[in-house]
């Protein structure tokens, strides 16, 4: 226990509203101190003030008294900013809280919650005395050590508390202090009601006896008489009650002073809460419907850029073998600096390699960075040059993580805008990592089967091919070529995929087919070629057994008819135009090409020139023209042409 309360002394037990709302003094009245250099003198910096997401460590905030007293020259001004929080100038999101429990035996009642707010040094307790007098015991964590400038400053936080909701501070008697020999602090307060409510219940009291003086001047008393004591009654009952409504308006007008500045942030915070809602929304939607890394970050990008107060964000990744971090997406960077970081590998195999982004990566803990001048010792100066050549001055970088894996960095600055980035930025950030975490773990998982049944498909061609040494190859090729076919004529990442399965297994069979047939290095006999002819009708029916899903249904049918020819010619079912679908038509064209400008067992290669030129001659004969342009246009780009055949293209 004492362990980790020791991990907490060292992460941070003060919360930064306490030292915001000395800072509001100063402001107000201190105004002769220069805040800025103070908090540089006590090793604080004004983004961490003003984040109410942030905890201070006992040195730390003792070194900034320290400073504050040096400063000021009030020893006690702990006190003071504790009574200061009650004022308009200092409501802070606590206070607001505080406003909503309807007065101080509420929020004396509640002392352990509302404390936790602002510190996680001690434990607190509170015991009802009386209606309007309450015990509050403060018991120190094992391991912290206050001071008693804090003790004041609780004291002056009581005081807050009950000055909020009454014109009066209470009284506060402290019988028991750790620092005069007691095991805790106890606390006594005790507070009047308001004046307001006061004189409500005198004007209660006064209605009830004026209405017995009355029935007894009635009963007894002559008319004249009766009159007067009347309406002197009623003058008194309305005299009395326009005081008690003066006052009643002095309380309302400083519940109101008290809530006023609150109104704006509590839209922003609407505002807020309602575009981040938004933002996980839409990065769900987005998410779900991609199972491929590329559009999954491609989406999260986009919905980061659009509801993020961020100028740039980007997310890295591992490359397979896992030794860089390499840039996959981002926003707000100009070309020349996304070509610098699509350039940069950042190490993660090696020692000396202390980027920001790799330790995050390695230690799967979110950094937050206002001043890259405070990490510049910590880095190497290749990880320096870069962070200066990119413009960085502040950043937050988290990690993607997935059960304990990290499987990227998501990282944020602000270049333009200089907005300082806060506790809350990170929180806000870590909420969305884990999703995005989940899609990209998913992503991988599909991707891994995809590649598991590719290789299948690839061992399966292969082994058909591997029958004859002069067809080894074959199906690869034809594949290649069909792909390259695809992406020139636009077609989706899904129909490509479809067709590189349909290629790869075009002519599985021929495992049906007799070596004797297929190896044979004379011409064919009319009986072979009709043999020949049958591997597409197997093809088609071995596929057939294969239980494909989607778009993939549509294999066996294209694998299976790539000899058909658009003129009715083809088999096996002599299908024209049309009819044949524009898969078999894309393998058609890539089969044909291989086929002629490969060796077989009963003639030589055909060359290059002369091999396009039969192909050519094949357009919206047997083959489709479109596919044949396509192909060509991908040919010229992936082979070198000799001029006068690109010109005949």
């Amino acid at each position: 226990m004492i362990t980790e309360n020791r991990a907490t002394v060292d992460k941070g037990l003060y919360s930064s509203i306490i030292i915001n709302t000395y800072v509001k003094l100063l402001k107000k009245r201190y105004a002769y101190v220069d805040i800025g250099q103070l908090l540089i003198d006590s090793g604080m910096e004004s983004y961490q003030i003003e984040d109410e997401g942030h905890w201070f460590s006992q040195e730390e905030v003792d070194r900034f008294y320290s400073q504050l007293v040096k400063v000021t020259r009030n020893a006690h001004i702990a006190r003071e900013a504790g009574r200061y929080a009650a004022s308009p100038e200092a409501i802070g999101t606590m206070t607001k809280y505080l406003i909503g429990l309807i007065g101080p035996a509420k929020v004396f009642e509640t002392i352990e919650r509302v404390a936790g707010g602002y510190s996680k040094s001690a434990r607190y307790s509170s015991r009802k005395i009386r209606a309007n007098e309450i015990e509050i015991t403060v018991t120190p964590h094992p391991g912290v050590e206050e001071k008693p400038y804090q003790c004041e400053n609780r004291i002056g936080y009581f005081e807050a508390a009950v000055r909020i909701f009454n014109e009066r501070f209470p009284k506060v008697e402290h019988p028991e202090c750790i620092f005069k020999g007691g095991t805790c602090c106890r606390y006594t307060i005790s507070w009047q009601e308001s004046p307001a409510s006061t004189l409500k219940k005198v004007r209660n009291i006064s209605a009830f006896a004026s209405t017995g003086f009355l029935f007894y001047a009635y009963m007894f008393l002559p008319l004249f008489p009766l009159k007067i004591a009347s309406l002197g009654t009623l003058a008194f009952l309305i005299l009395f009650t326009m005081v008690c409504e003066k006052q009643e308006r002095k309380k309302l007008t400083i519940a109101i002073d008290n809530l006023r500045s609150s109104t704006d942030q509590l839209l922003d915070n609407l505002s807020f809460n309602y575009n981040h809602a938004l933002m996980i929304n839409e990065i769900g939607q987005t998410i779900s419907k991609q199972i491929q890394i590329e559009e999954i970050l491609s989406g999260v990008i986009k919905v980061l850029r659009k509801r993020l107060d961020y100028d740039r964000g980007l997310i890295l990744m591992p490359n397979q073998k896992k030794t860089h971090l390499v840039f996959k997406n981002g926003y707000g960077y100009s070309d020349e600096q996304k070509r610098m970081l699509a350039a940069t590998a950042f190490h993660l195999n090696k020692p000396e390699s202390r980027g920001i982004l790799v330790v995050c990566y390695h230690e799967r803990k979110p950094y937050l960075i206002n001043d890259i001048e405070e990490i510049k010792d910590a880095l190497s100066l290749r990880s320096l040059d870069f962070a200066i050549r990119m413009g960085s001055k502040s950043f937050i970088c988290c990690p993607i993580i997935y059960e304990d894996e990290c499987l990227g960095v998501l990282a944020v600055d602000n270049k333009i805008t200089k907005r300082p980035l806060l506790q809350s930025d990170i929180n806000l950030l870590m909420g969305i990592t884990p999703e995005i975490g989940i899609s990209i773990r998913n992503a991988l998982l599909i991707q891994g089967q995809e590649q598991q049944f590719l290789s299948i498909l690839q061992t399966l061609a292969a082994s058909i091919d591997a029958r004859d040494f002069l067809t080894a190859g074959h199906s690869t090729k034809v594949t290649e070529y069909a792909i390259g076919i695809c992406r020139e004529l636009g077609l989706s990442r899904e129909y490509t995929e479809m067709i590189q399965v349909s290629a790869q297994l075009h002519d599985y069979g021929k495992i049906g087919i007799a070596d004797s047939i297929l190896k044979k290095a004379g011409p064919l006999s009319p009986e072979e070629k009709e043999e020949i002819k049958t591997h597409a009708e197997k093809t088609e029916a071995i596929l057939k057994r294969i239980n494909f899903k989607g778009i993939y249904r549509e294999v066996p049918i294209i694998a299976g008819s790539h000899h058909e020819r658009l003129d009715g010619s083809g088999y096996p079912r002599g299908l024209r135009g049309e009819q044949i679908p524009l898969g078999a038509r894309i393998i058609a064209v890539a089969d044909f090409f291989e086929a002629i400008t490969a060796k077989r067992h009963y003639r030589s290669p055909m060359p290059e020139q002369e091999a396009i030129e039969t192909l050519l001659k094949e357009s919206d004969r047997h083959l489709d023209s479109t596919v044949i342009n396509a192909f060509l246009a991908y040919y010229r780009r992936s082979v070198p042409m000799p001029q006068q055949l690109m010109s005949g293209v």
